[in-house]
């Protein structure tokens, strides 16, 4: 797989991890693509560890049913870190929130990543 591919497939592991509704599913996505003390931190939450990583997307899931995370644009890394931006809103209706995630990778696992929120309504 060439870099861009890998750079997105990473990516799109780290979406689908953020959109499984599944706690068994997503444990087993997060065990694949995350290392064992990965961390993860934006403007309103932090996590260390894959069950508390896992906890932490369960959570959002209470808050916001019905949403989904989507890829906004592509991909890019440089060396063992990555890059790319996300949004987030319900199913069939137009994205309420964006973020852009910077992600340190290890043996191309996740180790950490530090999260931005670009675009949140009032109240989100």
């Amino acid at each position: 797989m060439n870099t861009v591919a890998h750079d997105a497939a990473i990516a799109r592991n780290y979406i689908a991890v953020w959109n499984e509704t599944d706690a068994q599913r997503r444990a087993e996505l997060i065990e694949a693509g995350w290392t064992a003390n990965a961390h993860y931190v934006d403007p309103v939450a932090q996590a260390s560890g894959r069950e508390q990583i896992s906890a932490l997307v369960g959570v959002v899931h209470q808050r916001y049913p019905g949403f989904r995370f989507n890829l906004f644009g592509k991909a890019e890394a440089h060396g063992d870190n990555l890059r790319f931006s996300w949004t987030l809103g319900p199913s069939s209706a137009e994205d309420l929130i964006q973020g852009t995630d910077f992600v340190r990778l290890d043996a191309g696992k996740l180790q950490s990543v530090t999260g931005f929120l670009d675009k949140v309504p009032v109240g989100a």
